[in-house]
């Protein structure tokens, strides 16, 4: 879920410098999008993404789109990751499991929460220079936000 909305969000404040891809882990994806993270999206005025999440085996191929980031939401799913295609530069931004047990009505407010907080990170990604700045200062604006409370 928290991809899902990282996405969207991505996609609602600059989709002509940015282009997101939602994924996870071989196996694990839904296949569909979770009620709360659509209300969510929803209640942010943010369109839904235009396709599922997909395993991270798509986007790892040799014949993909190399990335320029790679993002992670899920501390825990690092160590398993593929190598990325053209070696982008990875950042963590640590988000709970929304999904871990939790009532109906939790989940909903956390996903609400984790908009916000994504949204907060993704607005200062996107007012970051990309053009004709040091890789290294950019890589390590991407990763210091992974630290913004």
């Amino acid at each position: 879920m928290r991809s899902i909305l990282a996405e969207a969000c991505i996609a609602h404040l600059d989709p002509k410098r940015f282009s997101a891809s939602s994924c996870g882990q071989p196996g694990q994806v839904a296949r569909e999008f979770h009620p709360a993270a659509v209300a969510a999206l929803k209640s942010a005025g943010i369109p839904l993404p235009n396709r599922l999440p997909r395993g991270w085996d798509e986007l790892a191929r040799a014949s993909a789109h190399p990335a320029d980031f790679v993002i992670t939401l899920d501390e825990t799913t690092g160590p398993r990751q593929p190598l990325w295609p053209g070696q982008p530069d990875a950042a963590l931004w640590a988000y709970p499991d929304l999904l871990d047990g939790r009532d109906p009505e939790r989940v909903a407010h956390d996903a609400v929460q984790t908009l916000f907080s994504l949204r907060r990170r993704l607005e200062l990604l996107v007012s970051l220079p990309m053009q004709g700045v040091d890789r290294s200062a950019v890589r390590s604006d991407v990763r210091d936000l992974g630290y913004l409370r």
